[in-house]
């Protein structure tokens, strides 16, 4: 951060780290403002000043670092660099990753990613219900561990209870499921229940939930999903 002159990203991300960037040129936009503040950062960029577009979790997981290159795609904004520096329309992009909340979910829980996961979003502001339903379906039908983003907002008060009932055709109520909120901030909230109880869960945007799969069990307080180990090795004594 200290190697940029200005920062670009959605209000709430920036008053989570204003203390670490005063003195510096500040982009901030509201949701859904997400191509203005890239635009911004790109003209920035373009203009010669250093400019860090900030995430949440990891930039390329549900974040700006896909459509900050898919912006410079339309734009023809030459990223790999070329002979000549003062070359017009080229600016130098580096992706710095994150943790993502999957992985910081997931630590909170213990070990439900250990095996195979698909990842869906429920939010169809960008994508089609019926798309994210397909993957749904196919997600529990192939048994995987399924992370849910983006669970519920006001809009979208049933999407959770309707990706559960699709859940629920394939898996029986008792599977556990790991809801996290607000993973490693002030208002973390970590609770373990089953798929047949999850339409009773407190979730949000901040909320990230793990649907386990059919070898997925609850132990102690935690969420595990075998590898496999177990079936090709004594692991007890």
């Amino acid at each position: 951060m200290s190697d940029v002159s200005a920062v670009a990203g959605y209000t709430t991300y920036i008053d989570l780290i204003r203390p670490l960037i005063q003195g510096k040129t500040i982009v901030a936009t509201a949701m859904k403002k997400e191509v203005d503040r890239v635009a911004a950062a790109l003209d920035l960029a373009l203009s010669g000043t250093a400019c860090a577009v900030v995430s949440s979790g990891d930039p390329g997981i549900y974040a700006m670092a896909g459509l900050a290159l898919e912006m410079c795609r339309e734009r023809s904004i030459a990223i790999s660099g070329t002979d000549d520096p003062q070359a017009p329309n080229q600016i130098a992009i580096e992706v710095v990753p994150g943790i993502p909340a999957l992985c910081s979910g997931a630590s909170l829980l213990g070990a439900p990613l250990t095996h195979d996961f698909a990842v869906i979003s429920l939010s169809d502001l960008l994508t089609p219900w019926e798309t994210i339903e397909a993957r749904l379906e196919a997600a529990a039908a192939a048994d995987f561990v399924i992370v849910i983003y983006n669970p519920k907002s006001r809009r979208r008060a049933d999407h959770l209870t309707r990706a559960q009932a699709i859940a629920l055709q394939h898996r029986p109520p008792e599977t556990p499921v790991g809801i996290v909120t607000g993973a490693m901030r002030d208002n973390q909230r970590v609770v373990l229940t089953t798929l047949g109880e999850l339409h009773q869960a407190e979730v949000d945007m901040q909320t990230t939930v793990f649907i386990g799969n059919s070898s997925t069990f609850a132990y102690d307080g935690f969420m595990v999903t075998p590898r496999g180990y177990a079936k090709k090795y004594k692991i007890a004594e």
